[in-house]
């Protein structure tokens, strides 16, 4: 396929940037400032590293507004480089979708509803009354349970698996070896302590434009939705309990563990490794910072970090404070045996005095 190319007038006008330099050169690529090629365009974060850009053989450079450094190369200033520079990318990286059809050693089930418009890999197996919109890609290996419904533009990796009765919508993205729709962690424990399996009746709803790593459990409702809402990303390795709720473009970094029934509002950021109780609201705007423990809900905006989490100002002095804990013992050490001393000298005079 022909590469794609942008003349740099109209990659201003793309970003809502301000060219400054000719405009009528055309670029085909997107990469980094030490890659970067005559046809190639950068871009540059930071102020401070204008000088790997003055060096860079770029043909042209996407710059903080901020940006006054003279360059032998056109320059876009933009409010966010780094934005812009994705908006750009994923322009020229874009391909048309060329439906392949249902691969002859696919499995359909019976009764399914599929558009015209779809690829479908060999070895995918798909179950009965599922409906598959236009635009669907389902590569080698997924598996589809009955009552699936996915929307169009949707695309599912190599060896997913959508349980049954889930809904996917627009545009979603579900990369290697995830399962959607697996049985919530829920059992009684009898007075013998053997544990009795509560049955996992719900299912899990996935609103448009929403993007799942690979390797991700998302638990179905124990009896309602388990609800990742619309323009989600979800990075690799997260595990999602049964009957969670996860607000519109909220971020959910590697290995976050939520448990269930928990519901996060609009904007959430959950960075890596950060575990989540259940039955706890975090609202809109929410941030938590890597390896934190959050045990009760928090309120719009909070920014908190630590096991347990608490403020991030606090954890930072908290922090700090640990970190001296070695030297701060020692003097504490220092401090008892110098008031043993004075106490013991002090008796010492009181005894003398007395027997004067």
């Amino acid at each position: 396929m022909k590469k794609k190319t942008l003349c740099l007038a109209d990659i201003a006008e793309m970003v809502g940037g301000e060219l400054v330099g000719e405009g009528s050169a055309f670029i085909s690529n997107l990469t980094s400032l030490d890659a970067a090629g005559p046809e190639d365009l950068t871009f540059l974060v930071k102020n401070s590293e204008s000088d790997r850009l003055v060096q860079s053989q770029a043909g042209a450079a996407l710059v903080p507004v901020s940006f006054s450094t003279i360059t032998a190369i056109p320059v876009i200033k933009v409010k966010d480089p780094y934005l812009a520079s994705a908006l750009v990318h994923n322009y020229l990286l874009k391909k048309p979708f060329h439906a392949k059809g249902i691969h002859p050693r696919a499995f359909i089930g019976s009764d399914c509803q599929i558009a015209a418009e779809v690829t479908i890999g060999p070895l995918v197996a798909i179950g009965d009354r599922v409906v598959i919109g236009a635009g669907v890609t389902i590569e080698p290996g997924t598996v589809i349970g009955d009552d699936v419904c996915i929307g169009e533009e949707t695309y599912l990796k190599a060896n997913v698996t959508i349980a049954e009765g889930c809904t996917l919508g627009n545009r979603v993205v579900i990369h290697s070896g995830t399962v959607i729709g697996s049985d919530g962690y829920g059992y009684a424990t009898d007075a013998m302590g053997f544990h009795v399996k509560r049955p996992q009746v719900g299912k899990v709803r996935i609103d448009d434009d929403v993007e799942i790593g690979s390797n991700v459990s998302i638990d179905r409702g124990a009896f309602g939705d388990t609800w990742i809402q619309s323009g989600v990303k979800i990075d690799n390795q997260v595990q999602i309990a049964h009957n969670v709720v996860v607000g519109p473009n909220s971020l959910i970094v590697a290995q976050v563990g939520i448990a269930g029934s928990t519901t996060l509002g609009r904007n959430v950021v959950l960075a890596g490794k950060v575990a989540v109780n259940g039955h706890i609201h975090l609202d809109d705007q929410v941030m938590v910072a890597a390896g934190a423990g959050i045990h009760s809900s928090l309120p719009k905006g909070s920014r908190v970090a630590g096991f347990p989490a608490i403020p991030v100002k606090s954890w930072a002095k908290s922090s700090t404070i640990f970190a001296k804990l070695p030297e701060l013992y020692s003097e504490l050490k220092h401090i008892r045996k110098t008031i043993s001393d004075l106490q013991t000298k002090m008796q010492e005079k009181i005894e003398t005095t007395s027997e004067k």
